[in-house]
């Protein structure tokens, strides 16, 4: 193990994870008994050693794991069996989370690099109840029945399925200098990535650290969307408030926080009750807690860096987009412009992505069809609106 002083433990991948136990019923729910998991991370960053996190936040019972291998990934499920190695949590193989908890693993010697993609699987014998998970992490993953811990690839295996969602993983860091600069993509399905295509990571953080790398940056920016997330309101996911210490202030390393929600306080409400209308959020509402954010941000020694609220007009979602919410939105977006803002800068995605004929709805060219999430293009607009020099003074 390393004992390098100017290394420090740094967040190179993360996955914000939500309960299954929520009213709101978007995604698949499941649990797993007798099965093996195969779910692949891609790191952001890179450093000397590594180290996995998992977490049981949201289950009811303790979560057994009987085992966890990490390796390369070659191709659809399979591995570099010469890169296979057991991770260990406290010197244990096997071993307990208890309920509510996340444990970080002993450290995995040896070098990774932004952009390696590794596979880790996890062994569970016994019956998991509903598991705490990330809901579109854009990353296919597998389930098979029995241990195939160390089987080199699952691709045809018998009852082998494959999964949207991302489970029980919530992060890696690496032993990485200690003066790397970590941003923490904080927010909702624009940074989680709906809309953008699987398995490519074309999503906006991806993007943005691909600029970054470009550029010459020795940081990088973690990914902790939360698809449907809200600001004020709990469902998909605790509420920005509620989450921001866990997931932005309290991850090793980070030094910038950026921040998009306000799409789905404004539209949920209505979606939910649909055909009848529902009171949405007023901007005196959503700019407190914007000002909340970026307070507690600041008060933690970061940087804030804030984002327009995207456009959403014509969205398929019936009662998602209302007059009154575009109205809120709009006002929103003149304060996170204007010089009353808290935040250090900001990132103007409503006008990175907007249709110019018609601003509060996005422009064709960006939509990933459904008229609230950007594709892959404009996933890149969205990276290329922010100011590079916003993350690293």
């Amino acid at each position: 193990m390393t004992t390098d002083s100017t290394a420090a433990w740094t967040a190179a991948f993360r996955s914000a994870v939500v309960s299954p136990y929520e009213t709101i019923d978007l995604f698949e729910l499941r649990g797993f008994a007798g099965h093996t998991l195969r779910q692949i991370i891609r790191l952001d960053g890179g450093g000397t050693a590594l180290r996995i996190r998992l977490s049981n936040r949201y289950g009811k019972e303790p979560l057994h794991i009987g085992g966890a291998h990490l390796a390369r990934r070659t191709e659809g499920s399979g591995i570099d069996s010469g890169t296979d190695t057991p991770v260990r949590f406290a010197d244990a193989e096997d071993f307990t989370i208890p309920v509510g908890e996340e444990i970080v693993s002993d450290p995995i010697d040896g070098p990774v690099t932004a952009g390696d993609e590794l596979a880790v699987t996890l062994w569970l014998p016994d019956d998991t109840g509903l598991s705490t998970y990330s809901a579109v992490p854009l990353r296919t993953g597998w389930a098979v029945p029995g241990n195939a811990l160390t089987t080199p690839t699952l691709d045809g295996t018998e009852g082998l399925e494959e999964l949207a969602t991302r489970h029980y993983i919530t992060g890696a860091d690496v032993l990485a200098p200690a003066d790397t600069r970590i941003a923490v993509a904080f927010g909702d399905s624009w940074f989680e990535g709906t809309g953008t295509t699987h398995d490519t990571d074309h999503r906006f953080p991806d993007l943005l650290n691909q600029r970054l790398r470009d550029a010459g940056s020795n940081g990088w920016v973690v990914n902790q969307g939360i698809s449907a997330n809200r600001l004020l309101t709990d469902e998909i996911g605790e509420h920005a408030l509620a989450r921001l210490e866990r997931d932005a202030l309290t991850v090793p390393g980070v030094t910038h926080v950026l921040i998009h929600f306000g799409l789905n306080d404004l539209g949920i409400p209505g979606q939910e009750a649909y055909p009848e209308p529902a009171p949405i959020p007023t901007a005196a509402d959503l700019i407190a807690g914007f000002t909340a954010l970026a307070d507690r941000i600041h008060a933690a020694g970061l940087t804030a860096t804030a984002t327009t609220i995207g456009p959403y007009k014509d969205t398929i979602y019936d009662g998602y987009s209302t007059p009154e919410g575009i109205a809120v939105a709009r006002e929103v977006n003149d304060w996170i412009r204007g010089a009353d803002s808290p935040f250090d800068s900001y990132a103007d995605f409503a006008a990175a992505v907007a249709d110019p004929a018609d601003p509060d709805r996005i422009h064709d060219d960006h939509d990933s069809g459904d008229g609230l999430h950007v594709n892959d293009a404009g996933a890149k607009a969205l990276a290329d609106s922010v100011d590079l020099t916003t993350l690293t003074i």
